[in-house]
């Protein structure tokens, strides 16, 4: 089963103060690069894969998807995401993605933020959605960047002139990573760049759109704390298509 950090009180009282958790989609930096990546979602069917808070859930109803469903496997987050959304079209499902089942060719989009890495089994997974979606029908996800997954440590090294650089350690030693991100055992998949994009082409995808994130001047204008964020890639996202 996949790890339901999010029902951990000490993390689900962390990531609820998050900009992204308070502020929703304006307040995940990454958001205007996903978006500009979706399509017109008008009478679309869409599924969004560990849907959390349901922000893009609304989101997608807003911008006139034909039906929206969100599945995650926290209680937690499923209840916010209910509560917050008051449109009979858009549905909440408890869901573990490590062994989800979804009716083929029964929606156009499949979106996931930030969850993916978390999933054990990606090959079952990506086929799963894959039989989902109809021809021609879109996957658009984010996932951390597994350069920013690989450090064994936490922090920042410093090299001889003061400066400081990213601790990539054993990026080629895929796995299970452990990690203290607000709550200590937090357990994260990392892969190479090459092993997830290689599992999306044989699994049929065809891939249109690879970013490895980094903030632009503008938001680091706005916020200057993102100006770390350039020192290595962020997120990693992707959108591919079902032939």
């Amino acid at each position: 089963m996949t790890q339901n950090i999010y029902d951990n009180p000490d993390f689900f009282e962390g990531y609820s103060r998050l900009g992204r958790s308070v502020r929703g989609l304006e307040g995940a930096p990454e958001w205007p690069s996903l978006q500009a990546l979706l399509p017109d979602l008008a009478d679309k069917r869409v599924v969004d894969l560990g849907c959390g808070f349901g922000w893009f859930c609304r989101w997608a109803r807003e911008n006139r998807a034909a039906q929206v469903l969100g599945l995650d496997v926290s209680e937690n987050m499923l209840a916010r995401a209910r509560a917050a959304t008051t449109d009979d079209t858009v549905i909440y499902e408890r869901a573990d993605l490590e062994h989800l089942d979804l009716p083929e060719a029964s929606f156009d989009l499949a979106y996931s933020s930030l969850a993916l890495h978390y999933i054990v089994d990606l090959p079952r997974l990506l086929a799963t959605v894959h039989r989902a979606l109809v021809p021609g029908g879109q996957f658009t996800f984010s996932i951390e960047h597994p350069i920013l997954m690989a450090p064994m440590h936490p922090g920042w090294k410093v090299d001889a002139q003061g400066r400081k650089t990213w601790p990539v350690d054993s990026y080629q030693m895929e796995g299970a990573r452990v990690t203290n991100w607000l709550a200590e055992g937090v357990v994260k998949q990392h892969r190479t760049l090459g092993t997830t994009l290689n599992l999306l082409i044989r699994t049929s995808f065809t891939i249109t759109h690879v970013e490895e994130w980094g903030p632009t001047d503008a938001q680091v204008a706005a916020n200057a704390e993102l100006a770390e964020e350039r020192e290595r890639p962020m997120f990693l996202l992707v959108s591919a298509l079902r032939e």
